[in-house]
């Protein structure tokens, strides 16, 4: 059936492909068919919606029989909202160094949520129980913020990923504190495709009590959902999601993309697509005089340091994210549209810019 006409016009290329972020692709096919599915008609607002009803069974399938979703817009929201759920106003969230939560939320967390964070060292964007020993002895008294939460994230913000043995060892040492966990599952689906486990391996069966899970960067048009796996842990979320403006209206369109990514197998797909696309991505880059893959690729993100006469050239023809500017490194991440012959493309272009900067210099 033919969509009617709009008034809207095309204002990109849709030929165009970038590395920046997979926040940067369109929406799948199928989340599209699922929205125009769900939009015929008069629903219930505000979740009372027969698609929101329907999502508990969706996601307790993956996460287990005590599992209650929360979808909110996006993932900032998701973050703020959970984080909220476990943490009392006199808390503190360790995290990551290189967290979400700490660089890349505009100060949400500390702002909407009022919540002290305490950014603790890493490898490769993963804690080690020592960090969290540490971060627990140093508040021992009323003059510290009291850390009361783990937040991980399911990939790291530099593209790798935990072992549900490390993530277990991990929420085993937070328990042995008093703390609740919380994962930043932004690329959950990516972890979980690239360490061939079910999602519930990385998140209820490895000790996780409550999750932020990904649906924009892995196909959907918009949203993410909260997901509570302890209950007992967790409270007053459908008031705090209201507080915090995470609570939608036409509530079935958040819906409606997460029965069509987790009722079937389109989040193993797009995720595995993605995943397969950075590997491809990395081969090639492997193979170019001065550019040089600078951490594991295990998700759907390459992290390269390339000359700065070389990126300058390429930034003729591709948007590009500079994660660490003193190194030279960008973060070169891969959707579930990237194809092939894109990842070629670029890998052409960055060798092409490689050789013409050796030449001019």
């Amino acid at each position: 059936m033919s969509l009617p006409q709009s008034a809207a016009a095309v204002r990109h290329d849709p030929a165009r492909r970038d590395f920046t972020s997979d926040n940067c692709s369109g929406a799948h096919p199928e989340i599209m068919s699922a929205l125009h599915l769900a939009n015929g008609g008069h629903q219930q607002a505000y979740g009372a919606d027969s698609y929101t009803l329907h999502l508990t069974d969706t996601f307790r399938n993956h996460f287990g029989p005590e599992a209650e979703v929360f979808p909110v817009f996006n993932g900032t929201g998701a973050n703020i909202v959970a984080l909220q759920a476990v943490t009392s106003r006199w808390g503190a969230v360790i995290c990551a160094e290189q967290a979400h939560l700490d660089e890349d939320e505009g100060g949400g967390p500390e702002q909407v949520a009022g919540l002290k964070l305490l950014a603790v060292p890493s490898e490769d964007g993963k804690m080690c129980p020592a960090a969290i020993e540490r971060a627990t002895a140093q508040a021992s008294d009323v003059h510290s913020a009291q850390p009361l939460t783990l937040s991980l994230a399911q990939a790291t913000e530099l593209g790798t990923c935990y072992t549900p043995e490390e993530i277990r060892t991990l929420t085993a040492c937070a328990h042995a504190h008093g703390l609740t966990v919380h994962m930043d599952g932004a690329r959950l689906a990516n972890a979980a495709v690239a360490l061939d486990v079910p999602l519930s391996a990385c998140t209820t069966d490895a000790g996780v009590d409550i999750l932020s899970f990904g649906g924009t960067k892995n196909g959907l048009l918009f949203g993410d959902c909260v997901v509570v796996l302890a209950p007992s842990r967790v409270s007053g979320m459908p008031y705090l999601r209201k507080r915090s403006a995470q609570l939608a209206s036409k509530m079935r369109f958040l819906s409606v993309q997460f029965e069509a990514l987790l009722d079937g197998d389109l989040w193993q797909r797009n995720a595995g697509h993605a995943n397969a696309m950075a590997q491809r991505l990395r081969r090639n880059l492997h193979g170019i005089e001065a550019v040089t893959v600078s951490r594991p690729v295990q998700a759907n993100s390459v992290f390269a340091t390339i000359p700065a006469a070389a990126r300058a050239r390429l930034a003729d023809r591709y948007t590009l994210y500079l994660n660490d500017e003193a190194q030279g490194e960008l973060r070169l991440t891969c959707s579930w549209d990237t194809t092939e012959e894109d990842v070629d493309a670029f890998s052409v272009e960055a060798a092409a810019a490689a050789g013409a900067a050796r030449i001019a210099n």
